[in-house]
């Protein structure tokens, strides 16, 4: 499969290339492989902040409108961007404090050490040709095998299984609407991946504008995972070490957004 990489800055407001090519395997870095803790804070809808092994990664940057409307616009210091496409809702990152680099394309990367894989999914049901490619992407940070599914709209596939390896913790949409999963959708999604940690995203929650909001909350997809165990966080944040996880089965772990 050929990949492009391309690395780009935010600081200016645009995405600019500055290489391209494959990196020649995923090798483990010490960041990768050492067995601290990973800090994941919720910053709503899909955009998520992930910080250890010297690295602080935000993956989804938006802009407030829609179903985003009523959370705050995700401002935060990073040393790198993960975007899944560059709709408003999951790919805003003008104007961020900073000069992170963003990876916003398929392909396998190295930044400071850590390895990254963006991996192409549909964007909706009709093979991309409404809403174009959604990227997820995949990496390994103190110890924990991530998996980003972004804005997922169709069915995972084999290959792509195989890129993304079996997920300690993955990131999936479950509130529907025109271009990402709906509940029964991450259902399926899950029993593909075979997680050992779920953390739902793209769901509908009191920040949406009800007019212009087409996606459903949480609810429906928990009601739809029984005998999963479920853990409603008091919190936008948690910290997960490789021996907060389950050896067998799944845990669902839904985040609370501090309005």
């Amino acid at each position: 499969m050929k990949r492009r990489q391309l690395i780009g800055y935010a600081g200016a407001g645009l995405v600019a290339t500055v290489g391209t090519g494959l990196v020649p395997g995923l090798r483990a870095s010490q960041a990768q492989t050492s067995s601290g803790t990973l800090s994941v804070k919720w910053l709503g809808h899909t955009c998520f902040l992930f910080t250890g092994g010297g690295m602080r990664i935000l993956v989804n940057p938006f802009r407030p409108l829609g179903c985003t409307a009523g959370y705050r616009s995700p401002r935060v210091e990073s040393d790198l961007i993960l975007i899944s496409s560059q709709l408003l809702d999951e790919g805003a990152a003008e104007g961020l404090p900073g000069s992170p680099q963003i990876l916003f394309q398929p392909g396998d990367y190295e930044v400071s050490g850590l390895q990254f894989r963006g991996i192409s999914l549909p964007h909706d049901r009709v093979g991309g040709r409404r809403f174009g490619t959604n990227v997820a992407w995949q990496w390994v940070q103190n110890g924990i095998n991530v998996v980003h599914l972004g804005g997922a709209a169709a069915p995972i596939e084999i290959e792509q299984k195989i890129l993304m390896g079996r997920p300690d913790v993955v990131f999936i949409p479950v509130g529907g609407g025109p271009k990402a999963y709906n509940p029964e959708e991450a259902k399926q999604a899950i029993a593909v991946l075979n997680p050992k940690m779920v953390i739902p995203t793209h769901f509908r929650t009191r920040a949406a504008d009800e007019a212009n909001c087409d996606i459903v909350a949480v609810d429906e997809f928990l009601g739809l995972m029984e005998g999963m165990p479920i853990n409603r966080v008091n919190s936008d944040t948690i910290s997960i070490k490789p021996s907060d996880l389950p050896e067998n089965g799944s845990v669902i772990k839904v985040l609370n957004y501090k309005f």
